[in-house]
């Protein structure tokens, strides 16, 4: 009997793993270790449009309220954490993925937001922030006057 299994993931996402666990074991390390630019040190994020609000979740699995830092400001969101580094002495690592250190992410909004209405909720390692688009933002009814 063949069992199958349906992948969600993308197809890139699959492609790149590949290839850290390519370049990983050829250099016989991470191959995180090596090019830190291909480390996956942003959290997952989705960004849409709700009536009138922009929603952003980001997943952040381990963090604290405390130890975010978010803002609004020109037309971009930042959201700034740091993950303390665990120095566990006679622990000798076989494997290690979950980001470690400080991350910042800067999200382009497609909108202009009223940065005085937003609000951020931190829940089972999944962060919520709804941003009320400002007045220019929103779109309006022109009338039009007969001639």
């Amino acid at each position: 009997m063949v069992f199958s299994y349906m992948n969600t993931r993308h197809p890139i996402n699959q492609l790149r793993d590949e290839v850290d666990r390519l370049l990983g074991s050829f250099a016989g390390r991470s191959a995180t270790g090596m090019w830190p630019g291909m480390a996956r040190s942003h959290p997952a994020v989705n960004l849409w449009e709700e009536g009138e609000n922009l929603m952003v979740e980001m997943e952040l699995p381990g963090l604290k309220s405390e130890q975010l830092d978010i803002s609004v400001s020109g037309g971009e969101l930042s959201i700034k954490a740091e993950r303390p580094e665990e120095c566990e002495e006679k622990v000798v690592y076989h494997r290690r993925e979950r980001p470690r250190g400080a991350f910042r992410r800067v999200l382009r909004l497609p909108a202009d937001v009223d940065s005085t209405k937003v609000e951020a909720h931190l829940a089972d390692g999944v962060l919520t922030l709804t941003l009320p688009k400002a007045e220019n933002a929103k779109p309006r009814k022109i009338n039009v006057t007969p001639g």
